[in-house]
């Protein structure tokens, strides 16, 4: 993501057929504390009709009621008619997930709407709103281990999320000839219910219905030709990548498509709002560009589409949507592009389990807009890093260390900036030889997985052959400015 600040900068500057992810990363962390609890429990003695309800949280301590434990989603079947006249989705969402532990109740997330049915393995469940809560009581309790799917049938004006971090407001948001949808951190609840932390990563098929005349835009590739019936619309994507929650998007409205390939072969899709009409060939030719440089730089690209989408909505912000980055309402710069671009490998495919490393996702993409900028003639890396070291000691920066980033403040220029020159400083210690082949080995390692600082760490004194605590600890988790 770019912030506000950043992307104003930068302009100034699912029916699918269900699969199952082979990814071993997804179906262990996002509920390794619910199963840990649910052995424990067995160890200790006879079950509890507690060890049997799944988690309201994942587990993650600075967003305690975000995700939920109990179970692994393995693939979404989003179905949505949205009318932006009346401001009215009605959804149904299918779930194919695997329990944890055994299951009397489990949660889902899910912000606002009206649900009137709910099935588990086709039978009719009960079930329970509190707030962002959703739980649900199958007819029959779940097996620990077992395969199960959850039909969720709802509808209601979607509410994003205002102000909840310093991002602004963030979800399903509506628009005047559509939606523009941007959901990081917590936003897919505003418009489907599931496991909405990042911590659960899953496939997803889309079904989205518009009236005629709009196009609605999903992450992955379009599934045949867009069907018309009655005034309306139907578009089918399907993302067969393991995917964040937050990185969904169902975008829609009127936009200038721009279709092809890359010239790696790569499919590249650019979409505008016709307002953005003149930014339609750059936005197509530069997302090639730079999709197939950072191929040469982290390795192989990790999903099978890129491209870009600019809605007119001022958002104030970019966002990595996988396979299509999303940015609202501006023309951005090539620096932005290359910063959410590097989000596919940095973000998207190695993705954090917890919200406190998210500076291996804003550094890392920061670096490489740096990267970049150098690779196009501009200012090398070695004298941005220096113009940001130039702020004096009580600078903001210094004051806030982004190895552990603040809920309440995610977003901090330290987590992008500060973590940016992290990295330089670290190629500076090991050299660029050890540096790059560093950055290669931890996509190739984490490809579709889950990463943390100490496994980036541990991996850079590895192959490094160097003690480097004291380095990240002076860039990454001392709050003052670190000697360079």
């Amino acid at each position: 993501m770019a912030s506000g600040r950043r992307a104003i900068a930068a302009t100034a500057t699912f029916l699918g057929i269900l699969g199952t992810v082979a990814c071993s990363a997804s179906s262990g962390e996002s509920v390794s504390s619910g199963s840990s609890a649910f052995s424990s429990a067995l160890d200790a003695g006879p079950e509890r009709a507690s060890d049997r309800v799944g988690a309201p949280g994942i587990g993650d301590s600075d967003f305690p009621t975000d995700g939920n434990g109990g179970y692994d989603v393995d693939h979404y079947r989003l179905k949505i008619d949205y009318d932006p006249a009346s401001r009215r989705l009605s959804g149904v969402t299918g779930i194919e997930a695997r329990a944890t532990q055994g299951l009397t109740r489990f949660n889902l997330d899910l912000k606002g709407f009206e649900v009137s049915r709910i099935t588990v393995n086709g039978s009719a469940a009960t079930f329970e709103r509190a707030e962002d809560e959703l739980t649900v009581i199958p007819a029959k309790p779940i097996s620990d281990r077992a395969a199960f799917t959850v039909t969720v049938v709802y509808a209601g004006e979607p509410q994003p999320v205002r102000g909840s971090t310093n991002l602004g407001t963030y979800g399903f948001i509506p628009t005047e000839d559509g939606a523009f949808v941007a959901c990081q951190p917590n936003g897919a609840k505003t418009w489907f219910p599931g496991n909405d932390h990042p911590a659960d990563k899953a496939r997803y098929d889309f079904e989205i219905t518009v009236p005629a005349g709009l196009t609605a835009l999903a992450n992955g590739e379009l599934v045949g030709e867009p069907k018309s019936a009655g005034g309306k619309t139907t578009f089918v994507w399907r993302e067969s990548h393991p995917m964040v929650s937050y990185l969904a998007t169902a975008t829609l409205g009127r936009f200038e498509l721009r279709r092809g390939t890359t010239a790696a072969g790569i499919q590249n899709l650019a979409a505008v709002d016709p307002r953005y009409h003149s930014a339609l060939d750059s936005l197509y030719t530069q997302s090639g560009k730079i999709t197939d440089y950072w191929s040469t730089v982290f390795g192989p690209y990790p999903f099978s589409s890129t491209g870009g989408v600019i809605d007119n909505f001022s958002a104030g912000y970019a966002l990595e949507n996988q396979t299509k980055p999303q940015y609202g309402g501006f023309d951005p710069e090539g620096s932005t592009i290359a910063h959410e671009l590097a989000h596919q490998w940095f973000g998207d495919s190695l993705s954090i389990r917890r919200w406190k490393d998210l500076w291996l996702n804003e550094g890392f993409a920061t670096y490489a807009e740096w990267l970049w900028t150098e690779h196009e003639g501009g200012a090398t890396v070695e004298k941005t890093f220096r113009s940001h070291y130039a702020a004096g000691p009580d600078a903001p920066i210094w004051k806030y260390a982004p190895g552990r980033a603040k809920p309440a403040d995610l977003f901090n220029d330290s987590v992008y900036t500060r973590g940016g020159m992290t990295l330089h400083a670290l190629r500076q210690r090991i050299g660029d030889p050890v540096f790059f082949k560093l950055l290669k080995t931890w996509v190739a390692q984490h490809k579709y997985g889950y990463v943390t600082t100490d496994e980036f760490v541990t991996l850079a004194e590895k192959l490094s052959g160097k003690q480097l605590d004291s380095l990240f600890d002076a860039w990454l988790f001392t709050e003052k400015k670190p000697a360079a």
